[in-house]
């Protein structure tokens, strides 16, 4: 993947954010509504965590803006890693959305409240908000797959506990209408236990990346390299990244040729074979005088 290909790529995911932005906050903005007109404290509650699922967007947005493949002057590795950042920044957003949603179901059960109000109306447009958020998940999930976008899955993992929260939301509702008007702030506890959830399978997807942990086994690659004629040994191999994206590659390798311009040849084809397997790559080779080959990767 040239760096043309990788811009088309960010292009393409900047306009799937645009698109769940405008949906989510449609969504935000009919929780909220029908919240406030209830009394509802579960639906104010997911009308809050609705609320990150717009804020997501417009960071994702900004972290695409500056997640430019190209390296310059002060980052010669180039800029991917913003996209990890973005995600971590939704976490941090979740789990804002939680501690406010436990803050207010605990208020209400000390304190009370003003007795919920659930019309016949009011079940119709939730029902019409679940089918947005399932709509809005699928639509992310697979445009992330098929682009490769951390950001895209995660923030598809998102609006999916949105589906998860708004389904338990319209349960509690449904008991409300029933006259059990003590189910709302229960409800509100399995909300915040989802936020919390999709919070900590972002992180725990994205921190190895910003830690650069490694991208491919090294035995992987030296196997790989190893198939290459007149290649004696590869060691010291090291992989960081993301594959399908940008794996940075160094390695330390011994041929039979003693000229430069033939070895050289032989890197290359130690480079095309990278690329072929894995995709886009950038390669280190250092090249070793030819008495030296340690057998171990």
């Amino acid at each position: 993947m040239n760096t043309q290909a990788i811009l088309h790529r960010q292009q393409q995911i900047q306009r799937v954010f645009w698109i769940t932005l405008v949906l989510n906050l449609v969504v935000f903005a009919l929780k909220l509504g029908l919240g406030i007109t209830t009394g509802s404290l579960s639906l104010i509650a997911d009308a809050l965590h609705s609320s990150t699922d717009s804020a997501s967007n417009v960071l994702a947005l900004t972290a695409m803006h500056f997640s430019n493949p190209e390296p310059d002057e002060d980052h010669p590795y180039g800029h991917t890693k913003f996209e990890a950042i973005g995600a971590l920044g939704i976490a941090v957003f979740l789990a804002v959305a939680c501690l406010e949603i436990l803050r207010s179901a605990i208020e209400r059960f000390l304190h009370g409240g003003s007795p919920v109000e659930i019309s016949h109306l009011s079940l119709k447009v939730m029902i019409a908000v679940l089918l947005i958020n399932i709509g809005v998940t699928v639509y992310e999930h697979e445009r992330g797959k098929a682009l490769g976008s951390r950001l895209l899955l995660a923030d598809a993992r998102h609006t999916l506990s949105d589906i998860w929260v708004t389904l338990v939301v319209l349960a509690g509702l449904l008991g409300v209408q029933q006259g059990w008007h003590w189910l709302d702030q229960v409800m509100a506890f399995p909300v915040a236990f989802f936020v919390c959830w999709s919070a900590w399978e972002i992180l725990k997807e994205n921190i190895p990346i910003l830690t650069d942990q490694v991208a491919i086994p090294p035995k992987q690659i030296r196997d790989l390299v190893m198939q290459i004629p007149h290649v004696l040994d590869c060691h010291e191999v090291r992989s960081r990244g993301v594959i399908g994206q940008m794996v940075f590659m160094e390695m330390h390798m011994v041929v039979e040729p003693l000229d430069i311009e033939a070895a050289h040849r032989i890197t290359e084809e130690v480079e095309a074979l990278l690329k072929e397997r894995f995709g886009a790559i950038r390669v280190t080779i250092h090249l070793e005088p030819h008495s030296y080959i340690e057998s171990d990767p």
